[in-house]
């Protein structure tokens, strides 16, 4: 398969987004705003070579400093290339940080495509650190990065909203043209997520997956979200693992997405909230996992990165 290559969009004065098509496992979108005293980015790639092609894609713009990197959550789709901002202050939520040095270059990339070149990786975390936000500016423009308080896409997603703009860079809490993904979160914490999402009112939305887009992703991204909850609460009520639910389940409207596969995981994590688990709480990621290869016909999960 041939993947499209990434593009730089200019979604308002001096802010950009690099969207990389074509958004599935591991190809992630990243952003960047040019002040007159150097960039800020907004996340970066999941291999060496992404990473380094996001940087020149930004040289292309400005010669100006990447001063300031914001990670909007800790998958690696998104972190994996911290080291490569060595003069970068990099921020983020303090569960990035603390699940960066714990997870390091996880072991899991092994459940993807062997043809993967990830490059010569190193685990960096964020060393400025938030609780609840931090205000972030480019010149005179003002850049809210924001932690909604609560499980996801993960225990520790954040935003860059941007006020005067109405534009939003959302991270993974919204999919466009994919599925979307609660494994490490919470489908709960992710529907509510997603109403505080909406009440902002943003007119331009840069999501962590698939083409920029307007607000008419929430309403999708939480409607598929539903359709999890109501999969897993008739599963379990009729004895049926996540991944039987999975494999009995017509996906209806959602089976044209990328990476429907992603279903089995998300019911893990929807059959745990049943039970009683707390929103984010550890469960057994391993299965789940292995559940989403065998809803793949075993075969291991496509990556194009």
């Amino acid at each position: 398969m041939n993947v499209a290559s990434p593009r730089v969009e200019e979604v308002s004065a001096g802010v950009y987004a690099y969207v990389q098509p074509d958004g599935s496992w591991w190809i992630n979108n990243t952003g960047f705003l040019v002040g007159r005293r150097g960039v800020i980015s907004i996340d970066t790639c999941a291999t060496e070579r992404r990473t380094r092609a996001y940087r020149e894609a930004v040289a292309k713009v400005t010669d100006r400093p990447i001063t300031t990197l914001v990670n909007t959550h800790h998958h690696g789709d998104h972190t994996f290339g911290n080291y490569l901002f060595p003069e970068a202050t990099i921020v983020g939520h303090e569960r990035v940080r603390e699940q960066i040095l714990a997870d390091g270059i996880p072991g899991y990339r092994s459940a993807w495509s062997a043809s993967v070149e990830w490059g010569d990786l190193e685990a960096v975390p964020p060393f400025l650190t938030y609780t609840d936000g931090v205000t972030l500016y480019s010149d005179e423009l003002r850049c809210e990065v924001r932690h909604f308080g609560l499980p996801a896409h993960t225990t520790n997603d954040s935003i860059v909203w941007i006020p005067e703009r109405r534009l939003l860079f959302a991270g993974d809490l919204v999919f466009n043209g994919g599925t979307p993904f609660v494994l490490m979160g919470s489908v709960t914490g992710a529907i509510e997520a997603l109403d505080l999402l909406r009440e902002l009112g943003a007119e331009t939305i840069v999501p962590g997956h698939g083409g920029v887009c307007g607000p008419e992703v929430i309403d999708r991204t939480q409607a598929y979200l539903r359709f999890v909850q109501l999969t897993a609460e008739r599963g379990r009520a009729a004895g049926l693992t996540p991944l039987e639910a999975a494999q009995e389940t017509d996906l209806g409207e959602w089976a044209g997405l990328l990476d429907p596969e992603r279903i089995a995981g998300n019911l893990h994590r929807a059959y745990a909230e049943l039970d009683g688990l707390p929103r984010g709480a550890p469960i057994d990621l391993a299965a789940a996992v292995l559940d989403m290869i065998t809803l793949n016909g075993g075969q291991p999960l496509t990556c194009h990165a």
